[in-house]
């Protein structure tokens, strides 16, 4: 039986975890303390033999302060892992602010707002021979996007012309991680949607889907975002995703916004 060991279950890895157990895998998790049935992250010796017997592995969990927690307890062993497929949910912040630009695998990383996600995105692709790092935009699914913004008068309409951003269904994460699993080369892959658009048209198709008001169209000094949101329209760009399409027959089941929106609904 193929052992996956996913080294944070959060959002996307846990749909991940849910697919991986429906096709018969054993799948082993680490959370912050040992709940579930999860091993907790600082439970070295258990944490050191699942590296040791896992045929594959996922580190979804994000930098902290300016270094990668799990390469800071467990790069070395990592690193010498006997495992045949390691991954590594990474983010499409590593390119930066490219004024709207198209960026792919091969474009300059960083250069933006993430210095320590574009450092641990390297050291993770340096790490194994083995090694998958999947860049991923914004992403959204089931209770996390702009549809309970709407709901919860959340919302935002930002006075911002030709401000793109891509974005990703939790499930199309999924599914490519396992297109990896099945088929292509280690590498670097984007795993994004084949419709960059402005923000507000998601909130705007949100809307016409629950039937509500479209929000006030608002400067973003006047919106009263939180510093995170805010730098959420500090960058602009539009995310390809043909290498994973050429190289692990990936197509995403939610190619835009809107059919993405409409599953949601029901």
């Amino acid at each position: 039986m193929p052992h996956m060991l996913i080294l944070g279950l959060g959002y996307a890895a846990g749909r991940i975890a849910s697919r991986l157990e429906a096709e018969g895998w054993w799948v082993s998790a680490t959370r912050r303390s040992a709940e579930g049935g999860a091993i907790a992250f600082d439970d070295r010796n258990a944490v050191h033999a699942a590296i040791a017997s896992a045929t594959h592995i996922l580190s979804s969990v994000p930098p902290e302060g300016e270094s990668d927690p799990v390469l800071a307890a467990y790069g070395p062993a990592l690193a010498a892992a006997p495992a045949r497929w390691i991954g590594y949910l990474s983010s499409t912040g590593v390119y930066g602010d490219v004024a709207g630009a198209w960026v792919d695998e091969a474009s300059p990383t960083g250069g933006g707002r993430r210095g320590a996600r574009a450092a641990a995105d390297r050291a993770w692709a340096a790490l194994h021979p083995q090694a998958r790092i999947f860049r991923l935009p914004g992403i959204y699914g089931p209770g996390r996007s702009a549809l309970e913004r709407v709901a919860q008068g959340r919302a935002h309409r930002i006075d911002l012309p030709g401000q793109i951003f891509s974005r990703i269904h939790v499930d199309d994460i999924a599914g490519g991680v396992l297109a990896s699993i099945a088929r292509g080369p280690a590498g670097i892959y984007n795993l994004a949607d084949d419709l960059p658009a402005h923000q507000n048209r998601v909130i705007e198709y949100g809307c016409d889907l629950l039937g509500k008001p479209w929000p006030p169209l608002l400067p973003l000094d006047k919106a009263g975002l939180s510093p995170a949101a805010r730098a959420f329209y500090a960058e602009n760009r539009r995310v390809a995703n043909g290498k994973a399409k050429r190289l692990l027959g990936w197509r995403p089941l939610y190619p835009d916004y809107r059919a993405g929106l409409r599953a949601l609904i029901g």
